[in-house]
């Protein structure tokens, strides 16, 4: 019985390396919770999750007063149990994106726990399909970028080996469709252009936008409406050829399972932290496959490789640098794909020194 004996708690606030710029918002601050939870073996997983800026400390709020005291003594190997008991104990507040990353940075330790146990990487652990993941690029895609960076970026990526890169949407609709074409006419035809809206528009909006963008052949449009009006996005996907992306700002599993019932989707952009942990990103991965449709999750690159290797339904990770700060290697890539590592655990190299030297005082735990 691997016994749970103690939970440690801090936070980390990381600035991204980029301006990070949407039609809703600016990504300026990285909130990374993270939880380490040590058996009575001696050995120690180490999970995470993360906020754009805001609610990091109601996260490590609800971890230290309410669902870490709860694991001390249980067996770290009943996974599937721990999740269904601090699930239910937060029912309140359930379902939420400050519950779900509470409940994602506890439930990805205890993976990379019962992975170091078992001396399996992750990705073989959870599955086992693939052993390289197509890559696609956000990072030179954002809003505020203008046409002839954005051309540049999406040809680096291309000469990289990327299949394809991304174009954030809400600027005016010449604009914005002046801008995907210039991109087109540079990288051709056999390189994918997404476009990522954020939640900005109406339905009438988006569908109006869909057919000005059908003609450039995109690869998807992504959370064209926000992630609540399930009924607009079915019209969407009755009004359009575009594959329709969601996913990022879904927060159960079976709100997922809602959307690809009515129809209302093409694209699953499942996110590790916000729906949870690796518990029910599996469960919704394996429920995606079973209804025809691709999985291709938003940001986290460094912990879904392992998951995207580990499904047979994973299309694409998505490149955004989130952790160089707090590791001592990156993710791997190889002729544009990301390659999971091969290391027991998560898969992820953290640097123990530079989380302590950046870690934030208020928020530091132990549970023992």
């Amino acid at each position: 019985m691997a016994r749970i004996e103690k939970i440690e708690i801090c936070m980390v606030d990381l600035t991204p390396k980029v301006v990070r710029t949407d039609a809703i918002q600016s990504f300026t601050s990285q909130e990374t919770p993270m939880v380490r939870i040590t058996d009575a073996d001696g050995v120690t997983g180490t999970g995470y999750s993360y906020t754009i800026g805001t609610g990091g400390r109601a996260v490590i709020s609800l971890l230290e007063h309410h669902l870490a005291p709860r694991l001390i003594g249980k067996d770290a190997e009943m996974i599937e149990a721990i999740w269904e008991d601090l699930f239910f104990h937060t029912h309140a507040t359930a379902v939420g994106a400050i519950t779900a990353l509470a409940l994602a940075a506890i439930d990805t330790a205890l993976w990379d726990l019962r992975a170091l146990r078992a001396k399996l990487p992750l990705y073989k652990l959870v599955g086992g399909h693939k052993q390289a993941v197509p890559l696609y690029t956000t990072e030179g895609g954002w809003l505020h970028i203008e046409t002839a960076a954005l051309v540049d970026d999406a040809l680096q990526a291309k000469a990289d080996g990327f299949g394809g890169s991304k174009v954030k949407i809400g600027r005016p609709i010449h604009e914005d469709v002046a801008r995907i074409a210039a991109v087109r006419e540079a990288v051709g035809d056999g390189f994918e252009i997404f476009t990522d809206a954020n939640q900005a528009f109406t339905v009438d909006e988006a569908i109006r936008r869909a057919r000005h963008y059908e003609p450039l052949d995109i690869g998807w449009f992504e959370e064209p409406m926000p992630a609540e009006n399930m009924n607009g996005h079915v019209r969407l996907c009755q009004s359009t050829s575009l594959p329709i992306a969601v996913g990022e700002s879904i927060y159960s599993i079976s709100h997922f399972r809602e959307y690809m019932q009515a129809g209302a989707c093409s694209i699953i952009q499942v996110d590790v932290a916000r729906i949870g942990g690796i518990t029910p990103w599996l469960k919704v991965a394996h429920m995606a496959e079973a209804f025809g449709l691709s999985v291709c999750p938003h940001f986290l690159m460094e912990l879904h490789v392992a998951l995207c290797a580990g499904v047979a339904n994973a299309r694409w990770v998505e490149y955004i640098p989130q952790l160089d700060d707090l590791t001592t290697s990156g993710m791997r890539i190889e002729d544009g794909h990301a390659v999971p590592s091969e290391e027991p655990g998560l898969g992820i190299a953290w640097d123990f020194d530079a989380i302590e030297r950046m870690r934030v005082d208020q928020v530091t735990k132990t549970i023992s």
